[in-house]
């Protein structure tokens, strides 16, 4: 079985917050959630997905929201407002 990488879960992740923008807030673990479903339990695991998250933050692909909880959005466009 090929190793999952966390580059691969990144971005598996960026993709689903792509297609979230807008409709629905991601919590990190509905990302986590989605990646093992996903690749499966064997190749990734819940570290993976967290150094994936924190790969996804520190290059600021992604950024957290507070919006009464911990969300994982898109960084907002510039000129934008979110509300």
């Amino acid at each position: 079985m090929a190793e999952i990488t966390v580059d691969t879960i990144a971005e598996e992740m960026f993709q689903l917050a792509t297609e979230c923008y807008g409709k629905k807030n991601l919590k990190a673990g509905d990302l986590i959630k989605h990646c093992i479903a996903k690749f499966g339990e064997d190749s990734c695991t819940k570290e993976l997905c967290k150094l994936a998250i924190r790969q996804l933050i520190d290059s600021e692909r992604c950024v957290y929201s507070y919006l009464g909880g911990s969300y994982i959005q898109l960084p907002p466009k510039e000129g934008s407002e979110q509300g």
